[in-house]
This record gives C-alpha cells, structure tokens and sequence, in this order.
C-alpha cells in the first residue's frame, strides 16, 4: 500500500484541482466548441470514423481526442463538463508520469518536486481544465521522447527493442491525436541531440526502421480505414492543411518572431525563470545526461520550429511545458540540496514575474469593476466596446489572487533567506496553484460573459428548433454545438446563397459581429430583419413575405 500511496495523493490532489467547476462556463470559441462539436456530430451521425463540422468532412485534425470526447460525452451527456473531463484526466495522468519518471531516474525529492513544479505554472495548469487536444498530444510526444531516450541509454536489448516499441506506439498516438507534427518534433529533437552529444547515438538503421514501421503501424487504425472507406481526398485534404498552417497566418492567427519565447517565460510562471540558472550536473550519469539533453533539444526544437512557423497559437508551444519545467525543476532539486545556489539574474527576473503577475491579476477586477476606463481604452474597437457592455458582477475581493501570488513570494523570500530552501518553494508553489484555481474559477467565467455569452446565449434559445442558422462575416463553431444543429437533408442548406435568396422550407436566423454590421448590411440587408442586438452581436432573421 506504501508503493501507492503518492499516486493516490495525486489522484486525490489532481481530482480536486482539474474536476472542480470543469463546466461552469461556456466553450469558448474557437478550438474548444470545434472539437466539442466534432464529437458531437460524431454521436449525432454514428459515423465516428470522419471528422465533421456542420456534418460536412473536417480534414483539420485526426480522431483520437474526438473518441475521447464521445466516451465522456456517452457517460455525461452532451455539455461542458464532458468536453473538458478527457483533458481533466490527462492532467492527473501527466502528473502521475512525472512522479514515476521522476523517481525512476532522481530518487524520491525530485519525483515530489517535478509534478508540483508542472501543476503550479500557470498554462500548463489552466490546459488541463480546457477542452482542447494538446494535452494528450503533448503527453503523448513526452512519452515518444522518453521511451526514445531510455533506448539509448545501454542496456540489454530486448529491454531497449521494448523501449523503442513503446516510443513507436506513443509517437503514432501523437499523430492520431493532432496530425504529423508530431512525430516531426521527436525526429528533429533526435537530430538536435545528436548535436548537443557531439554526434554519438546514431544507432543501426534496423532500429529507425522498427521505429518508424511501429508509427506507421499504429496511425494505420484511422489513416488505414480512412482510405479504405472513402479514398485518398480526406487525407489529401488533412496534409494540405498541416502545410498550409505553416506557411500563412491561419485566420489572422500571426505574431512576431519572438511569441512563444514570451508565451513560455510569463505563462510558465514560476518556472521558466529557473532556466536561467546554469543548467547541468556534475558526474552526472549517463541514462540522466541522455534525458536532460533530450529535453533541452526538445525546448530548442519547439522555439525554432513555432517561431519560424508563420501561424502563431499559444498552445502550439505548449508542448516546450515538458522540457522546461524539467530542466527548472531540476535547478530547483539542486538549490534545495544546496549543490547551487539561486544567482542574480534569476532572483530579479524571479521577483520582476512576481510583480508582473500581482499587478495583472490586481488590475483585471479593478479594470472591470471601473468598466469606464477599459471603454476608453477600446474606443477604436466597435466590437469590443459594445462587449464591455455587458453586466457582469465584480468585486473588490476578486483581488485575491494577486496577493495570494505577492504573499506567496514574500513568504517565499523569508524561507529562503532563513536557508528554510523546501519551505520556500513550497509555499511559493502552493500559492501558485491557489491563484490559478481562483483564477479559473471565478475570472473565466465573468471573461466569458463579455467575450460571446449574448450569441451563446441566442444559440441556446434555438436548441430543439426546426431551423436554419448561420454566422455571417466571421468564424464560429458555437451555434452548431449550443443550438444543436442536426444534419439537414436538403443539400441547399449548407449554401448561403440558398439560405438567403432560396426558397427555403423552415426560418433562417443570421449572426454577425458589430464590426461587420455595415458589411454584412451591404451584401445582404435586403433580405434580413433585425431581431436585437446585444454585447456586439447582431442576431437577424430572414424576410418572410
């Protein structure tokens, strides 16, 4: 029973930070509702082998995470909590791996350290309560790698033919899950390793072969049957996206050069800032060496490859959460266990995220609160100026988080300075996760109210209806999912045209955003009658006569 204790703790400690308010607001537009939806429609048609929006082909993404959704969504009914519960799971799955590697390969204080370290930054912490695919993609490449880096350490070979197996079959899931990128981020961490190592680790062309043969093999389970049943055009289709995502902005989805490098040094607060330690172990062994340069050529691959890579996304970075709090965590076991000592550089850089942090979290039921003053501040956006018109209740005491994250570190330093180094970090993680779960808790859903609850809200009021409904000058997944949209028999339906000039056989409702009004009036105002307009949403019918 001792042996299993610390996952019980985890299990426990896990159920209790990632199942807790899972549903309490709405999917958010866009990536959540699309893959709800999806999984929806996969129910809906009982055609779970093809990926549908509007229950026409959606070649974006593989299946994997949609039959996940399916099965929550079979035991919880069709709704928030069960879109978000797989990646719930993920998270309390990913910190159980991490204590068992962690011990594995650095005995018991960096097993506690590691998964503590993951579940107190900040997005790795908050993607565990979404509804989106990375998690489980993310798990799914850590696995390949590690399984990969086990199958170099030297080691009798039908144990390292079984590692190489394992990092096959976690490499195919990755593609299954989110497409080739996967697979792509191991090859080339594999290749930057070989740099990092000074060229030692190829290995015998037979083991690249098995390992490739093993992926191969594992993403036959959809890709296979996806030919077999409706030929090559879907496949066609997939790739072509997955290109086209690198090469353009997708949706105006772009940023600067440096994007992710910022994502990862505020969003893994307080974690990243580790990394400015000096990194590396003296008489280190070599099973470890192998894995920490692994990890570091991950983190490279993720920075260069996502940086380079023109469409720009938050959580197409967030595989980099991995290596680097690895590496951190690794800085901090050795802190503790006074081998280094804290520098300079990361102390302010340390206290400056602090301050960072305070003030924002500060700032936000303040901004909200005294509504006005963000009003100015958007005065150029019509659309973001009619969002904060929607009533939402703050208060004063929703400045908890922020002090929570400032007496965190102010403790933090009173340990530290008192050679209490344990203490510190605890407390300083701790805090860390309370600020984050009132955070999510309490923020979210009051953000969500300004951001698309009036068109959820009008989606909603249609579920059930025998209508036709559509967006007009913008990008939604939502009215599918919240209006419950069931396939239509009449090929006409999915034409705009035919919705709006066509002799159609039941209502059509339109939604558009204030910023689009003139152009959607201009194009097809003739047609529409006014319904309401709130929060930045115009909601139309369509002309009867």
């Amino acid at each position: 029973m001792k042996k299993y204790f610390p996952y019980i703790v985890i299990l426990l400690g896990g159920s209790l930070l990632f199942f807790h308010s899972l549903g309490a607001s709405p999917l958010f537009d866009w990536d959540e509702v699309n893959f709800a939806e999806s999984a929806r429609e996969m129910i809906v048609s009982g055609d779970y082998l093809r990926v549908q929006i509007n229950f026409q082909p959606f070649w974006e993404k593989p299946p994997l995470f949609f039959w996940m959704q399916v099965l929550s969504m079979k035991l919880f009914g069709i709704n928030e909590f069960a879109a978000r519960f797989p990646n719930a799971v993920c998270g309390i799955a990913t910190l159980m791996v991490l204590y068992f590697f962690g011990k594995r390969m650095h005995g018991q204080q960096f097993a506690v350290i590691w998964p503590l370290a993951y579940a107190a930054s900040f997005l790795p912490h908050i993607y565990f309560k979404s509804g989106i695919i990375d998690p489980w993609f993310n798990l799914f490449i850590f696995l390949g790698i590690y399984h990969l880096s086990t199958f170099l350490k030297k080691m009798p070979a039908g144990v390292a033919q079984r590692h190489l197996f394992y990092s096959g079959i976690f490499t195919g899931l990755s593609v299954l899950t989110k497409g080739p990128v996967g697979p792509l981020i191991i090859f080339l961490t594999y290749c930057v390793y070989l740099v990092l190592n000074k060229g030692k680790g190829f290995v015998k062309f037979t083991h690249y072969l098995r390992w490739g043969l093993t992926v191969f093999a594992i993403t036959l389970i959809w890709f296979g049957l996806e030919v077999l049943q409706h030929g090559w055009w879907f496949i066609n289709e997939f790739f072509t996206y997955q290109m086209r995502l690198a090469k353009t902005e997708d949706a105006g989805h772009g940023g600067f050069l440096m994007y992710h490098f910022i994502v990862l040094l505020f969003g893994c607060f307080p974690l990243s800032i580790f990394l400015f330690q000096k990194v590396g172990q003296k008489n280190e062994p070599g099973p470890q060496a192998i894995f920490r340069k692994m990890m570091w050529a991950s983190l490279i691959v993720i920075l260069i490859v996502f940086s380079l890579v023109k469409t720009k996304i938050v959580h197409y970075s967030s595989f980099a959460y991995f290596p680097l709090v690895y590496l951190a965590a690794l800085q901090i076991e050795q802190i503790i266990s006074g081998q280094s000592k804290w520098n300079r550089i990361s102390r302010y850089l340390f206290l400056l995220s602090v301050l960072i942090w305070t003030m924002v979290l500060i700032a936000i039921p303040i901004l909200f609160i005294n509504i006005n003053w963000l009003k100015n501040l958007f005065s150029a956006d019509p659309f973001a100026l009619a969002n904060l018109n929607a009533r939402v209740a703050w208060s004063y005491w929703l400045i908890f988080p922020g002090l929570v994250v400032c007496i965190g570190y102010l403790f933090f330093r009173f340990y530290i300075s008192i050679q209490q180094m344990k203490k510190g970090f605890l407390v300083m993680g701790l805090s860390s996760i309370v600020a984050i779960q009132i955070v999510l808790t309490f923020f979210i859903p009051r953000i969500e109210q300004y951001t698309q609850h009036a068109a959820i809200e009008f989606y909603k009021s249609l579920k059930g209806k025998d209508v036709y409904i559509r967006v007009l000058n913008f990008k939604s997944y939502a009215h599918y999912f919240y209006a419950a949209v069931n396939p239509s028999e009449r090929s006409e339906a999915y034409d705009l045209d035919w919705l709006m000039y066509g002799k159609v056989d039941k209502p059509v409702y339109f939604i558009t955003r204030l910023d689009r009004k003139n152009q959607v009036l201009q194009a097809y105002g003739a047609q529409l009658k006014l319904l309401y307009e709130k929060n930045g949403f115009l909601f139309y019918e369509r002309k009867t006569y």
